[in-house]
């Protein structure tokens, strides 16, 4: 009888909401399933698998990303960011609070990827109005409809931080 042969695991390391990690992990493993099935990250959501709905976004050295299409061992020695890991000591992330006050979910099942979508947004510094943010968070796909109260929550973290930078200029 033929022994079918264990699958090839590579060893990878990957800092994830500043934890580091050491795993080993088939090739075929996206980042996403690594999250959520082997890490119990359960906050990125799987919404389209194929990288077209924004659900599971989340930050790979500070850069959106679509964790569906990312290959776990292609992120090797990467710092991930969950939504999980947004919240520093104990409090929200200001996005967080800010789609909570303005009530930026609807089912909630997007709301991590536009959440870590926004905070990538706001890292990257060149969005500077609502059209910018509307476009800049066009590859999350909200199915309840909620892009207002979602541009909303974003402009209400990002138009401070413009002010605050255009003052120390």
């Amino acid at each position: 009888m033929n022994q079918i042969p264990p699958h090839p695991q590579i060893p990878i390391s990957l800092t994830i909401n500043g934890t580091l990690h050491e795993l080993k992990v088939e090739p075929w493993v996206t980042l996403l399933d690594l999250l959520r099935e082997r890490l119990s990250l359960t906050g990125t959501k799987k919404g389209c698998d194929q990288g077209q709905c924004g659900a599971c976004t989340v930050l790979v050295d500070g850069k959106r990303v679509n964790s569906c299409l990312a290959l776990a061992v292609s992120r090797d020695g990467a710092e991930i960011t969950t939504i999980e890991g947004l919240a520093q000591n104990g409090e929200l992330h200001p996005l967080q609070v800010a789609f909570i006050e303005r009530d930026a979910f609807q089912c909630g099942y997007c709301t991590p990827g536009q959440i870590c979508s926004a905070a990538g947004l706001l890292a990257e510094g060149h969005t500077r109005s609502r059209a910018e943010i509307r476009e800049h968070m066009s590859g999350n796909l909200c199915r309840c409809g909620a892009y207002t109260n979602i541009a909303d929550a974003v402009e209400d973290v990002l138009m401070p931080r413009i002010a605050a930078k255009e003052a120390a200029e």
